[in-house]
């Protein structure tokens, strides 16, 4: 049952660094607003709270891989 809003280590892999800290931006501020609507009891997709902690996560690991070298960013020259 994966939600298709859900980031893929295939598609952060395509990203440069830019868009992943754009991609984690955007990842906290749907937290926030869902933990925002959970707390006022209008959260309907509670499933969704879960999906994007582990595009949080997935963000967070691939950008750490980068620090490490493990993984490389694409390339920027075309």
């Amino acid at each position: 049952m994966a939600d298709k809003k859900t980031l893929t280590t295939a598609a952060l892999d395509k990203m440069d660094d830019a868009q992943l800290a754009k991609a984690l931006e955007t990842a906290k501020a749907e937290l926030f607003n869902l933990r925002f609507s959970k707390a006022l009891g209008q959260l309907e997709d509670h499933g969704r709270m879960r999906a994007v902690r582990g595009d949080i996560a997935r963000i967070y690991t691939v950008a750490r891989e980068r620090e490490l070298g493990i993984r490389t960013a694409p390339n920027t020259k075309e």
